[in-house]
């Protein structure tokens, strides 16, 4: 490996090991819940988008619902329960909206990561056997007769 691939691995070698050291994280991963997300990344990668994605709508509602909760202060009770309602509906949809999302992004990162890792996994296999072959001097050779590119110019 080269020297700096060497050092972003040590790098993120320490960023894990500080991760991992954390209280916060050990009793999380000793928990059911940290246990059962370990066992199921499928479950826990849909679980890490739905949050990354659904942060700035969740955001928005609590600025919304901070404003709305000013504006009753100010005398609009009869108001604020509607557009709570509605903003609430609407939260509802989008949040539903980006769970679908998250999930089918998540399936497809995941038939990715596995399409991509056989591929790589035969690619290596295939070039060890070829290279296994090469050195043994098994290599296929080309017989004279068999070769129909050189043999069409002489047919006439």
């Amino acid at each position: 490996m080269s020297k700096e691939m060497q050092e972003l691995q040590k790098q993120w070698h320490s960023v894990m090991q500080t991760i991992h050291s954390n209280e916060s994280v050990v009793a999380f991963m000793n928990s059911r819940v940290g246990q059962y997300l370990d066992d199921h990344p499928f479950v826990a990668l849909s679980l890490l988008m739905f949050i990354a994605v659904s942060a700035i709508p969740v955001g928005f509602f609590l600025v919304f619902v901070v404003t709305t909760a000013v504006m009753a202060c100010i005398g609009v009770i009869v108001m604020e329960g509607v557009v709570l309602a509605i903003g609430g509906i609407a939260l509802l949809c989008v949040l539903c909206g980006l769970g679908a999302l998250s999930l089918g992004v998540s399936g497809v990162l995941s038939v990715s990561y596995v399409a991509l890792s056989t591929l790589v996994n035969y690619w290596c296999a295939s070039r060890g056997q070829m290279r296994k072959q090469d050195v043994n001097g098994s290599l296929p050779q080309k017989q004279p007769g068999l070769d129909l590119s050189a043999n069409t110019g002489k047919s006439e």
